[in-house]
């Protein structure tokens, strides 16, 4: 199992429309085949620092997630939805796998 970590650069001034886009990718990404971990906007802190986080079985199943969701009408939307409003300054991913499991269990008082 991988995931998926895209850390947003976006303009403060439009986080509105980034949670717009947050949400369509919250229908579009599970249908395409991809565990959504959640999208998440500025809330205290930066203003500016965005993420999205999804995992997938392989890279090779990522491949096959992009070509699914560039052809999704939703995903197709969401994509000329940034494009036009220009709310991404910035985009980076990064793919990780999960080093710590198994995890112990949570300790109650």
């Amino acid at each position: 199992m991988i995931t998926c970590f895209i850390k947003y650069e976006i303009d403060p001034f439009k986080k509105d429309a980034f949670e717009i886009y947050a949400r369509n990718w919250g229908q579009a990404i599970p249908r395409c085949g991809a565990d959504l971990i959640g999208y998440f906007a500025p809330h205290e802190g930066s203003v500016t620092t965005a993420y999205g986080v999804y995992t997938l079985p392989s890279l090779a199943a990522y491949e096959d997630y992009k070509k699914r969701l560039a052809a999704d009408p939703l995903g197709k939307e969401n994509y000329e939805f940034a494009k036009a409003e220009r709310f991404i300054m910035r985009e980076d991913r990064i793919f990780l796998k999960l080093a710590s499991a198994p995890h112990g269990a949570l300790k109650t008082f």
